[in-house]
């Protein structure tokens, strides 16, 4: 089985959908800011803040090569800039599925929680205006790399489980070719 990658912005869901599709698979679930975290023994936050972007993009593109070279399959849930940085995004298509789970800056907005804004580093401090302003400029410059995405789906309308029921049955029908 290849390994099936959730894009899209932060607060989209990634996480909590390749946990419900990995259990539904009985594949593990991987989480890259996770694996990032174990790795340097810092938060996401922290080594934005002491080390700065590019080293964590850095850090993220070693995890993400470790995750690849791993035999066992796996449904990976990226960190909303992995897929921006380089050629990573490319290198994802190459070697597993790659859904986009596109949803609106506004609706992102409502579904972060007070802590979620807190711990990713570009959205501290923001009012909720400034938040889903600032995401709005974000997602369309991020948009080129995310529809890169084998396939992309339209979260807005939908609740997790249909979004986790329309990836799997997307990547079953793509493991079956």
């Amino acid at each position: 089985m290849r390994p099936l990658f959730l894009v899209g912005y932060m607060g989209c869901g990634k996480s909590t959908l390749a946990r419900k599709v990995a259990r539904r698979l009985g594949v593990e679930a991987i989480d890259t800011d996770r694996v990032v975290e174990e790795q340097e023994g810092a938060s996401v936050f922290d080594i934005f803040r002491y080390e700065g972007e590019e080293r964590f993009r850095q850090i993220e593109r070693e995890a993400l090569e470790r995750i690849i070279a791993d035999p066992a399959a796996a449904v990976v849930s990226t960190g909303g800039g992995l897929p921006v940085w380089r050629d990573n995004m490319a290198r994802m298509n190459e070697v597993g599925t790659t859904v986009y789970l596109r949803r609106s800056a506004e609706q992102i907005a409502r579904r972060l929680s007070p802590y979620g804004r807190q711990k990713r580093p570009r959205l501290r401090g923001l009012s909720d205006e400034e938040l889903v302003a600032f995401m709005t400029r974000d997602i369309v410059e991020r948009e080129p790399f995310y529809a890169q995405a084998c396939h992309t789906f339209d979260c807005n309308a939908l609740s997790d489980d249909e979004v986790a029921e329309k990836i799997l049955a997307e990547f079953k029908m793509k493991n079956e070719e």
